[in-house]
């Protein structure tokens, strides 16, 4: 066989020099691929495991809504524990839909977001691990807003009407005269103070105006303008609205700033006869000042679905101090809640799987 005409042109010598230079091409060639491929064989690669989220709060997911949330986010691995399995699952958890105590939250090395189902917040900022981490919180704000506006309604209507009365009288198969009964309230013409004018104030807002009050918010932003605000101070001008109130309504979030800004200084403000709400915290205020504005009759009633200790221990003075209408801190539930929860959990699990913000993140150093 002839040799290719391209080495009848060539001497040995750069013959040889030329399979020398293209040895040692080749020879940089295979470096650089036995360099970049992995050490071990392909199918001793560990294969990457999906995120995990564990859920550590009984939702009370049906079997449909279960099937929705995998369906929504095949990349997620997503862990229902038993009581029993929850410590050794949040170890190695990504993520948590409920809340952790301060020994299951220093266990969950890999933590990156915890989703508290409720709209408070304090409980687990109390915690010095939590409140300082990187880990994202977010909670359930202004989705709780509806119902407990509602409530807070409920609370003020059974005041105004006299519903308490007729309640207590219905124990004893009394019925009254109208004299006796006490004449009932209107809204219509009243104003409203409500201090904290997120997502439940708002929701209160909305239905103060529509029964006709004059409405004044209390909140630390600036509140641009809507139609159910008449104005809005900052919380450093409280004592200025307060004895404009006829009724005043507690619906702010429990922080260093707000505890107890409600104190017998500011209820000494308010004008004689005023109506007291409060469905937020129960720490907000002062409940021995309450118990003696009632006593003296500055406020005329009080409706508090939070107190200071819940719950409220049996003999303490709120449960036979003037008119008082309590409820058992029950004002974030209802028959609506789920489908609003479900979507915040279904949403925020989808954005965590793509790498996007999440809705309602807690600011935790201001505590909402």
């Amino acid at each position: 066989m002839a040799p290719h005409p391209i080495f009848n042109s060539m001497r040995p010598k750069k013959i040889k020099d030329s399979l020398m230079k293209i040895s040692i091409k080749l020879a940089g060639l295979i470096a650089c691929v036995v360099a970049a491929s992995p050490t071990t064989p392909l199918l001793a690669q560990p294969i990457p495991t999906s995120p995990k989220v564990v859920f550590t709060s009984n939702l009370k997911l049906g079997e449909n809504e279960l099937r929705e949330l995998q369906q929504a986010v095949p990349s997620l691995k997503l862990v229902f524990p038993t009581k029993a399995a929850l410590a050794q699952e949040i170890v190695d958890a990504d993520a948590v839909i409920g809340g952790l105590t301060r020994e299951q939250f220093i266990s969950a090395k890999k933590l990156r977001w915890m989703q508290i189902t409720s709209a408070g917040v304090e409980n687990f900022l109390a915690i010095p691990e939590i409140k300082n981490s990187s880990v994202t919180m977010t909670n359930m704000k202004i989705v709780q807003g509806v119902e407990i506006a509602d409530h807070a309604f409920a609370l003020l209507l059974g005041l105004t009407r006299r519903i308490d009365v007729a309640v207590r009288d219905r124990e004893t198969e009394t019925w009254r005269t109208l004299a006796d009964y006490g004449p009932p309230l209107e809204l219509q013409g009243k104003t409203a103070v409500i201090f904290g004018v997120g997502g439940i104030g708002t929701q209160i807002a909305v239905r103060a105006k529509a029964f006709g009050l004059t409405v004044i918010g209390v909140d630390p932003r600036d509140l641009p303008y809507a139609p159910y605000l008449d104005r809005a101070v900052w919380p450093d001008r409280l004592d200025t609205v307060l004895p404009e109130a006829d009724v005043i309504f507690v619906s702010a979030p429990h922080t260093a700033e707000t505890d107890h800004i409600f104190k017998a200084a500011q209820f000494a403000k308010m004008k004689k006869g005023v109506l007291f709400i409060a469905v937020s915290r129960g720490k907000i205020y002062d409940n021995q000042a309450l118990v003696e504005a009632l006593q003296s009759g500055r406020v005329a009633g009080a409706g508090l679905d939070v107190t200071e200790e819940e719950p409220l221990p049996k003999g303490h003075p709120l449960w036979k101090t003037g008119r008082v209408i309590i409820t058992p801190h029950i004002a974030g539930r209802s028959d609506g809640e789920g489908p609003r929860y479900f979507e915040i959990y279904k949403d925020n699990l989808i954005r965590f799987a793509r790498g996007e913000p999440l809705r309602h993140t807690v600011d935790k150093a201001k505590g909402y």
